[in-house]
């Protein structure tokens, strides 16, 4: 018998920059001449049928008028697309088309885009390299930042995916003036969700500023970005790979993403999220977590930006209790929740862990009443 150590012990670099403004396609174009593009000359551009027509071609031509060899790439949009299914057909559209490793995948679109077309590039090829333009404010705060990619399975979402870093991401707050106006409020969800978890001046910020935001004020949209930004770079900077303290992102995710799942998506995603961050808030409160002042001020602020803070009738509360052990923090079976600390600040506990596992019967007590 005999062996062979095969040692690996590697350091990788996965910086790379953000870029926040008001259209950003010049600049775009202008970092792609300048060395962004790494040499790679073959472009695919992965967008949505929504966003196609107004953003995903004209990059994509854009892109061709520079000297690039670029290609659209578009799948129906919707949540229910970001699937196993629409990658495939992605995948096999590029393969048909000549697309080999010398390549680059270019995200033009919100969170379902950038999730989809992110897994795209993290296994073409075993991995090339990627580019997320942000057209919404769900992307911007979310989606486009920190490297989650993933596609959904009907058991739950993101279950299937891995972490893969762009090489920029851009934020173009212009194009969020073609969103319709739920989806800026949508967008807002996960924007609250980081004030509650690491950021009280800008939780006091949205309290005072989220009509401007709503209605696409340059300097305000900016604000929130930088600030979104902050919170994900500094979680995202010490664990990248979601060993443990990642997991405080998912704030109001255990029940926003399995009440997303059971509403079939009749909820949008920010939707199912402020859901969510009532349902933990509450629970956090029973624990001694956070005050009732505390969460009567985060249903307050929810509420003025218009998104929802109850189940409702519709969903099945049997099914939803079900649905939370699809969640990715689940272990041996035990449902595992991140909770806020008052407002600005979460829970870590005793085992230097950031979530805690909880009863069924204590998060079902929770679901009953709302």
């Amino acid at each position: 018998m005999s062996s062979f150590h095969v040692e690996l012990k590697k350091v990788v670099d996965n910086t790379y920059d953000v870029e926040i403004g008001a259209g950003l396609v010049e600049k775009f174009i202008e970092d792609m001449k300048n060395g962004l593009d790494g040499g790679v000359k073959k472009l695919a551009v992965i967008t949505d049928s929504v966003v196609e027509g107004l953003y995903g071609g004209p990059i994509c031509q854009a892109l061709c008028e520079a000297g690039y060899n670029a290609e659209l790439f578009v799948f129906p949009a919707g949540e229910q697309n970001k699937s196993r299914q629409s990658k495939e057909l992605i995948e096999d559209a590029m393969i048909s088309r000549g697309y080999r490793r010398d390549c680059m995948v270019i995200a033009v679109g919100g969170g379902v885009v950038s999730d989809l077309a992110g897994f795209v590039a993290g296994t073409y090829g075993r991995g090339v390299p990627f580019i997320n333009y942000a057209t919404t404010l769900l992307a911007a705060a979310d989606a486009a930042i920190g490297g989650k990619t993933a596609v959904d399975t009907p058991v739950a979402t993101n279950l299937i995916g891995l972490i893969y870093q762009p090489k920029k991401v851009y934020v173009d707050i212009k194009t969020w003036e073609t969103l319709p106006k739920e989806h800026m409020i949508n967008g807002l969800a996960e924007t609250v969700k980081h004030a509650c978890l690491a950021d009280m001046e800008l939780f006091e910020y949205l309290e005072e500023h989220y009509e401007e935001i709503i209605n696409c004020n340059p300097d305000s949209c900016t604000y929130i970005s930088e600030h979104n930004c902050d919170v994900k770079y500094k979680v995202v900077m010490e664990d990248e790979h979601e060993a443990n303290l990642r997991e405080v992102l998912n704030l109001g995710h255990t029940v926003g993403r399995a009440i997303e799942t059971v509403s079939e998506y009749k909820l949008l995603h920010g939707e199912a999220v402020s859901i969510g961050l009532i349902a933990q808030a509450k629970l956090g409160q029973k624990l001694g977590y956070i005050t009732e002042e505390e969460v009567v001020r985060l249903v307050a602020l929810l509420e003025k930006i218009g998104l929802p803070v109850a189940i409702p009738d519709y969903i099945d509360k049997d099914a939803l209790v079900k649905k939370l052990y699809t969640d990715k923090k689940v272990r041996d079976g035990k449902l595992r929740f991140v909770f806020q600390k008052g407002i600005g600040d979460v829970m870590r506990f005793a085992d230097g862990k950031y979530a805690e596992p909880i009863s069924e019967p204590e998060i079902r007590a929770i679901i009953d009443v709302m």
